[in-house]
């Protein structure tokens, strides 16, 4: 993998993560954790979509690699979905 096609799946990946995010929400993580959370989600959403033997819709090569777009917005907002479930704010109704 070359340097160039390095950058290009990281800011692949960090599209995937803010898109996730976008749709869950959730606006606590910066430019690295969408990163992070694209391939997180690539990670998730391709083990769910394997799971259910369910194809690999959109699917953007770069390089030599492989990128499932589709299913890393899917994993990453499920993650993210998770991770904002985690950390609301619980009132005291007392």
């Amino acid at each position: 993998m070359t340097l160039t096609s390095f950058i290009v799946l990281l800011i692949v990946a960090g599209i995937c993560g803010s898109i996730g995010r976008a749709l869950v929400g959730y606006s606590h993580l910066g430019c690295l954790g969408s990163i992070a959370l694209g391939f997180v989600g690539a990670l998730l959403g391709m083990w769910i979509a394997r799971a259910l033997r369910l194809p690999e819709v959109f699917v953007w090569r770069v390089g030599n690699e492989a990128f499932p777009v589709l299913w890393s917005i899917v994993g990453s907002a499920l993650v993210v979905s998770v991770l904002s479930w985690m950390t609301r704010r619980r009132g005291y109704y007392g």
